[in-house]
């Protein structure tokens, strides 16, 4: 995928991926995404990213989930709003798992999602959590 408006497609695919996979309340990710995928057009321009996105993000769910969890002290992570919560989890996928995106463009493209799809209040809040994980990596790589 070249464009940086096709990886934005994508990260909205995988948004709804993963907000009607959470909301449906099954079990595994990959399975969920590959029906939906059958039933659904996704431009063949988009699908490799949004693969590509949902396999690291279902391989890393647990660890994703404790980075954001440990971020948000005040909050539990299944108390936050679903768009926001998978939202954080796209962003912290591209942050820790896609290597050739850098950290600011996983940071915009995750507040673009949150001002688009999100509350009032998503693109601050987003904002926050992802650029405290990026310093976090920062400091620590």
């Amino acid at each position: 995928m070249k464009s940086h408006r096709e990886r934005s497609r994508a990260r909205a695919w995988v948004l709804q991926l993963l907000y009607a996979w959470e909301i449906s309340g099954r079990d595994s990710l990959g399975q969920f995404v590959s029906a939906a995928l059958r039933h659904r057009r996704v431009s063949p321009r988009y699908l490799p990213y949004v693969k590509r996105l949902v396999a690291r993000l279902e391989a890393h769910l647990g660890e994703i989930d404790a980075v954001l969890q440990s971020h948000i002290p005040n909050w539990r992570l299944e108390r936050l709003a679903a768009i926001d919560r998978n939202i954080l989890r796209l962003g912290v996928t591209e942050l820790r798992y896609i290597e050739e995106i850098p950290g600011k463009v996983a940071i915009t493209e995750a507040i673009r999602l949150a001002e688009r799809y999100g509350s009032d209040d998503s693109g601050s809040f987003v904002n926050g959590v992802l650029d405290a994980v990026y310093r976090e990596a920062a400091v620590a790589g």
